[in-house]
């Protein structure tokens, strides 16, 4: 199409970077690991790389606790590897997306080490501090030595969100954990400071950013308790109306999409803290974020839906919102979030995997896809002493943490799964012997060559990439089907979620259109599509188009 974007209508390919491809033999992926593998992802049709953290990181929270923002951690290369990273990516047609971890820095960056040494330092104000607070007549019993938070704010990994400072005498904010304190926006030094990385690295040629927790930036200048509601954690037992969400973020993202519309073409997707597409939509929009997440079809806590009726529910609510200038995000996994594959996936069979991925490639709304989605990995399971991740440790076993999700790309079934010449920073799921890169290329019906086909096809069809989204059964039972639909160009997409041959009658007359078919999994033929009636073989994938 002439007026194609590659943030709307491409596909972007998020990378964990120290668990992607190891280089040099330490046992953690790096910068010119990523670019070895450049040409396999070209080769799969990504149009951008969302890179996680690579900045210098003490490893309280595995790279989003950074101690530098305009700098590489060594472990994972140098500024000229990232240069190179950049400059080969655009080669062949990849942009580059980074993850901006903004809301707070870790405990040793150079700010924070300034802020805590004394109440006068220059750099005091660059973080939240407050004294404790005592009420009056918890003043008269027990004197001024006790101490108290200044709020009843919960941090997300467990426990009060303030940690109390011995030196200064004061608490700081941490919404993460203690060696995660959150930066004070409200300060106008920490304001250009902040946008100033985001000139860095503008500068080095990247073409957009992923806002960690951007919502979260300013907290209510008044510092006001949150209201309680019922939750299983102290965190989930309050209403996080006086932590996030504040309206001073409306200007501030004035600011920054000022910065960006200076580069055209370039992007920003913010991570919505408690994410529902009023949120998104109120932070998106022509001078705001270009896109938020919503996370529509990820789980919420132990809940995992998947089945046509509740995903056509979650469809059909973000098609009523997501409207003329706001766009949406398909997500089914990330860093945070347990695989696809583990959670709807039975044993190593890929006959729903391949549904899940036909969802993600070809609802409205831009593809967010996993590293290791497109071969069908699956989360590892560890012991509890193998587990890494801080909330994991805190709440094993009820929560296990998210190291599951974050294990070694599976490259091919040499040792280390051709990750590493060493033992990986975590460990390699024990499935890699059968299910990797190299196996999956030579089999025509894999999920890999099946992903490979799914992309080619939405770069083919714009109706895939900006058709409006048209439901076949209202209440459907056992299949999913659709339309994505322009006025020159339609596509059927069906999809059958169960293991026995189903016949769907539509609410639409199909039968009138000049059919063929683009691609089909599970079958050896197209769906059967006579008397207004679309019938599916077991697990069925079938995509036609007309004309």
């Amino acid at each position: 199409m002439d007026d194609y974007l590659w943030w709307r209508d491409g596909i972007i390919y998020q990378i964990y970077p120290r668990s992607f491809a190891d280089s040099n033999g330490d046992g953690l992926g790096d910068l010119p690991g990523i670019i070895a593998r450049l040409d396999y992802l070209a080769d799969l049709g990504i149009d951008a790389i969302w890179l996680s953290p690579f900045y210098p990181t003490p490893d309280a929270d595995f790279g989003y606790d950074v101690s530098d923002h305009t700098a590489v951690d060594p472990r994972f290369g140098t500024l000229e590897d990232f240069d190179r990273l950049v400059a080969e990516s655009h080669r062949r047609g990849i942009r580059l997306v980074l993850d901006l971890v903004l809301n707070h820095t870790s405990d040793q960056h150079p700010w924070f080490r300034e802020s805590c040494a004394s109440r006068d330092n220059p750099k005091r104000d660059w973080y939240i501090w407050k004294p404790p607070s005592v009420s009056p007549h918890f003043r008269r019993k027990w004197g001024e030595s006790k101490r108290g938070a200044p709020n009843n704010w919960q941090a997300a990994f467990g426990g009060p969100a303030w940690e109390y400072d011995e030196t200064t005498g004061q608490y700081y904010l941490h919404m993460f954990l203690a060696e995660q304190p959150d930066v004070n926006w409200r300060n106008p030094e920490v304001r250009k400071a902040q946008l100033d990385v985001v000139r860095f690295w503008l500068a080095r040629g990247v073409d957009g950013f992923r806002l960690d927790v951007f919502n979260a930036y300013f907290k209510d200048a008044q510092f006001k308790n949150n209201p309680p509601k019922f939750g299983l954690r102290g965190f989930d037992r309050q209403c996080h109306v006086y932590d996030c969400d504040q309206p001073e973020m409306i200007p501030l993202l004035n600011d920054l999409r000022a910065i960006l519309d200076a580069h055209p073409e370039h992007y920003a997707v913010g991570e919505t803290f408690f994410a529902t597409p009023e949120k998104v939509l109120y932070y998106s929009g022509p001078d705001r974020l270009h896109a938020a997440f919503s996370f529509d079809f990820t789980p919420t806590d132990l809940f995992y839906p998947w089945n046509p009726a509740w995903l056509l529910k979650q469809i059909e609510r973000r098609e009523a919102f997501f409207t003329g200038e706001h766009w949406p995000t398909n997500v089914f996994s990330n860093h945070d979030i347990p695989r696809t594959a583990t959670r709807y996936t039975h044993g190593e069979q890929d006959a729903l995997a391949k549904i899940a991925v036909t969802l993600l490639l070809t609802l409205r709304g831009t593809p967010f896809m996993y590293y290791g989605e497109e071969i069908g990995m699956r989360d590892v399971s560890l012991r509890r002493g193998e587990i890494m991740d801080p909330p994991g440790k805190r709440y094993w076993p009820i929560f296990k943490g998210r190291d599951g999700c974050r294990s070694p790309m599976q490259w091919d079934d040499t040792p280390y799964a051709g990750f590493s010449s060493a033992k990986p920073w975590l460990p390699v799921h024990p499935n890699y012997h059968q299910r990797n890169v190299a196996a999956q290329n030579e089999d025509t019906d894999s999920l890999l060559n099946f992903t490979r086909k799914l992309i080619a096809l939405r770069k083919e069809y714009p109706a895939l990439q900006r058709g409006e989204f048209v439901p076949l059964l209202t209440r459907p039972r056992d299949a999913l089907v659709y339309l994505r639909r322009t006025a020159t160009q339609t596509v059927l997409v069906a999809l059958n979620f169960h293991d026995r041959r189903v016949c769907e009658p539509l609410d639409q007359d199909m039968t009138g259109n000049r059919w063929r078919s683009l691609l089909t999994a599970r079958d050896d033929s197209a769906a059967l599509l006579s008397d207004n009636c679309l019938e599916l073989a077991p697990h069925q994938v079938c995509m036609l188009v007309s004309p």
